[in-house]
């Protein structure tokens, strides 16, 4: 058993603090015994609701003279840049530093944590809850450090009394001065790798550096570690094509460890029937759509390397509490569901969109979309993001929140999209620029419709906008 707080206790200053991961990062170290408060530009739910339940200080305004003064360190997270003024007094005073990912490496990995990091393009975080779920049902005490909401316990984080630490390994940076993915600070164990494409422009000029961030991922997994791959994904498997340890191979082909034989989705569930070694095991998940089942595989074979029995890991997913935006049902107004879900990618939105029908077959499906990445504002997606939304009976098309940094000919044509999609059928809406999207939708809703509104940040409160509306206007929608 590790014991919580071996370390000395060190006064400890977040900033910026209100994101999911700097403010999960404050909720384990303040469980590790250390000082810790922050600051940020402002807070929004449900970080600031977090933060408040641990009684973290948050002074709201970058003020370089009003920076805590015998501070041992400095984190820094990837949400400010080097201009930001208490970024420059912390430079110009010599004050210890580190980046987000540096601080998880020293103060939780230091204690001498085994490392289970949860990487790639799509699926880390549910994949990574489905990982902590079935450790902490099993009675494995495990550490956690996750970007997203869990349904268990409203927090994306642990801290465990047992060896393992699962952490879901991000490929963006770390901060301005730490430009390299997360996760190659994260000394795995066993790395998990999901299925890999082109993402993050802003970061990576083209595929072959993605690929050269996740096979140094798989370099650093030691000999007595292990790789647990999604066969499913190419890309993956070329990505561990060199690697010195052992490889599991998850997927549906003959040479994989764990095989899918077959699979099926109803709305209640999604079920397979697995091949691991000599063993068949029948799987059933409470999530909906194939992706789902591909997570749930990489889980079962990551938490049979950690010790867990196979079948005591099949218990626990068929009780998965799930995990915040992933098709989160937010609520019903005027007969109209209202779903969340984190997708931003066009393989994502795809996936997202084909698991809504099956979960609800009955009702007219109405995709909501807001492009918030810099990949996802780029025109190279944008057939794909036609594909994808052509699932959907009606779709909405945010402007693109990045458009100001890309040329006219590189950002989505979103006129162009409206055309394609009305040639299959799907009716689409296109708000201009500082358009409110709820209004802009609002009025061509119907009883009996699921609105699952996608994007990989706030959409300016979307969703929460939406289910208020629909409760004050029962009436006046236009006939479809």
């Amino acid at each position: 058993m590790l014991q919580k707080g071996s370390r000395r206790c060190e006064r400890l200053y977040l900033l910026p603090i209100g994101g999911t991961a700097m403010a999960s990062l404050a909720g384990l170290l303040l469980e590790e015994g250390h000082d810790v408060r922050g600051v940020d530009s402002q807070l929004y739910p449900p970080m600031s609701d977090l933060l408040e339940s641990l009684g973290v200080p948050v002074r709201l305004g970058f003020d370089p003279t009003q920076i805590p003064t015998n501070l041992d360190r400095v984190i820094i997270g990837n949400a400010v840049p080097r201009t930001n003024p208490e970024v420059e007094a912390i430079l110009e005073r010599g004050i210890p530093h580190l980046s987000q990912a540096e601080a998880v490496a020293c103060y939780l990995l230091g204690q001498g944590l085994d490392s289970v990091v949860v990487a790639g393009t799509h699926g880390k975080t549910t994949t990574s809850s489905l990982l902590a779920w079935i450790m902490e049902s099993t009675g494995q005490d495990p550490t956690y450090l996750i970007g997203g909401l869990l349904s268990w316990n409203k927090r994306s984080f642990r801290r465990g009394a047992g060896s393992w630490c699962v952490l879901e390994g991000d490929e963006y940076n770390a901060a301005f001065f730490d430009r390299g993915p997360k996760f190659l600070h994260y000394r795995p164990r066993v790395f998990v790798l999901g299925p890999v494409e082109y993402d993050h422009a802003d970061l990576y000029p083209n595929f072959d550096a993605v690929m050269t961030a996740f096979r140094a991922g798989v370099a650093q997994v030691p000999k007595h570690g292990a790789i647990v791959v999604n066969a499913w994904s190419d890309e993956a498997l070329a990505a561990c094509s060199n690697a010195t340890t052992k490889v599991i191979r998850v997927g549906n082909g003959p040479s994989c460890d764990l095989t899918m034989l077959e699979w099926s989705c109803t709305p209640e569930e999604s079920r397979a029937l697995l091949r691991y070694g000599k063993e068949k095991i029948d799987l059933a998940i409470p999530l909906a759509g194939l992706h789902n089942l591909q997570n749930a595989c990489l889980a079962l074979a990551t938490a049979d390397v950690c010790g867990v029995d196979p079948q005591s890991a099949v218990q626990a997913l068929a009780k998965f509490p799930g995990v915040a935006r992933r098709l989160e049902i937010l609520g019903e107004e005027g007969g109209v569901l209202v779903v969340d879900d984190f997708a931003h990618h066009p393989t994502a939105l795809r996936a997202t969109l084909t698991a809504a029908k099956d979960r609800w077959p009955e009702r007219r499906l109405v995709a909501a979309f807001e492009p918030r990445s810099l990949t996802a504002a780029k025109r190279d997606c944008q057939a794909d993001y036609i594909d994808a939304l052509a699932l959907s009976q009606l779709a909405l098309v945010a402007a693109p929140y990045h458009r100001d940094r890309l040329s006219e000919d590189q950002v989505l044509d979103r006129r162009e999209m409206a055309t394609q999609l009305a040639k299959v059928g799907t009716q689409s809406l296109m708000p201009e620029p500082g358009e409110n999207s709820v209004d802009a939708l609002l009025h061509f809703l119907r009883p009996g419709d699921v609105v699952v509104g996608c994007s990989s940040g706030s959409f300016d409160g979307f969703h929460r906008e939406l289910l208020a509306r629909l409760s004050e206007e029962r009436f006046g929608r236009k006939e479809q």
